[in-house]
């Protein structure tokens, strides 16, 4: 079963489609990028699967985006110029979500 939910432009010849499939017997979320050129149209490697068990979990993060959040302006931080953490940058970021 394949069901398309829906698509986003993202430039000229690409789309970003999110869809409810089957893939190897599973059912899941999937949001991948979808091109139309000379070369290639057809689906990326690019892009997310999230599994049927995980989806109410993916919803909740999702509908704790606030609207107004979205519209925020980015601000770069200050690049400070010391000497790097020894812990990895992906550790810090992860360290402060939410388990959900």
């Amino acid at each position: 079963m394949e069901k398309d939910i829906g698509k986003i432009n993202k430039n000229e010849t690409t789309d970003i489609v999110v869809r409810v499939d089957d893939f190897g017997g599973k059912r899941g979320l999937t949001i991948r990028e979808f091109v139309t050129s000379d070369r290639y149209t057809g689906f990326t490697k690019a892009g997310v699967r999230i599994p049927a068990e995980e989806f109410s979990k993916f919803k909740e993060m999702i509908n704790s985006i606030s609207e107004d959040e979205m519209k925020q302006e980015v601000q770069e931080e200050p690049k400070e110029e010391s000497a790097p953490s020894e812990e990895p940058a992906k550790e810090k970021a992860q360290e402060s979500l939410p388990d959900y």
